[in-house]
């Protein structure tokens, strides 16, 4: 749901919540109140639900305009004590300290410099609130430019609200598409899905095993299929997607 409709859904039942309030100062029963009581009951649900989707949203977007500017403590502060990120095949890095070392090692100095540009754009976010309120998943494509080449990524990562405020739990990104500029990823493409391909080394092994383009890999779905209700299916076993190590 875009933001904008989001808005507006809250301030809809926010109306509605106004008016449930005005009728319950003129309810005659004990049922009456009772019914009364639920309706304010679930629309202040539904109001919380909204206002999640969108924090949860908005901490995805902060990351990646954090990945443009290189401002690798502010995105590492997106993350739990004891979140795990995992992008590419590169493996499993844990913690927030192990975060803030794989971006600032891995993709570079603090902050921008010259000769240096990384644009990272995300698209298609579906955001998902889990019913205890506390727990979310959020499905993401991006693509992604930079002063090294360009890529295709997909995310699919969890989320914790921790004290009210909504933070990554598990970052997971295979890449589906890396390649440079002067050959371009129809002739040419960069291999993303090992360990050693660039410092630091990982805590633990890639969770997944996957082939990039010219092959091609589905990240699993969190959530089934809206319309029908059931579970999407598992990756092809031709192209990867068989975890390990965990």
């Amino acid at each position: 749901m875009p933001h904008s409709v989001r808005v507006f859904a809250i301030r809809t039942i926010c109306a509605s919540l106004l008016a449930s309030c005005a009728a319950l100062a003129f309810a005659q029963s004990e049922t009456e109140l009772q019914a009364l009581q639920k309706d304010l009951n679930d629309l202040g649900t539904r109001i919380t639900r909204l206002q999640d989707l969108t924090d949860v949203e908005i901490v995805q977007d902060a990351y990646g305009y954090y990945v443009d500017k290189a401002q690798w403590r502010s995105l590492a502060n997106l993350f739990t004590d004891d979140a795990t990120l995992e992008i590419g095949g590169k493996g499993v890095f844990t913690g927030k300290a192990r975060v803030f070392e794989y971006m600032q090692t891995g993709l570079g100095p603090i902050g921008p410099h010259n000769n240096s540009l990384i644009d990272h754009q995300q698209f298609q976010c579906l955001p998902t609130i889990h019913d205890d309120g506390v727990s979310a998943e959020q499905r993401c494509t991006a693509f992604v430019i930079s002063s090294g080449g360009w890529g295709h990524v997909t995310y699919e990562d969890d989320y914790v609200k921790e004290g009210g405020v909504w933070k990554l739990k598990k970052l997971h990104a295979p890449f589906n598409m890396y390649s440079n500029y002067k050959e371009g990823w129809i002739d040419h493409v960069t291999i993303n899905t090992f360990p050693e391909k660039f410092p630091p080394w990982p805590d633990l092994p890639p969770t997944v095993m996957y082939l990039m383009y010219p092959s091609y890999y589905a990240e699993p779905y969190h959530y089934p299929n809206p319309v029908t209700g059931k579970a999407m299916p598992a990756p092809s076993p031709r192209a990867g997607g068989e975890a390990f190590g965990r």
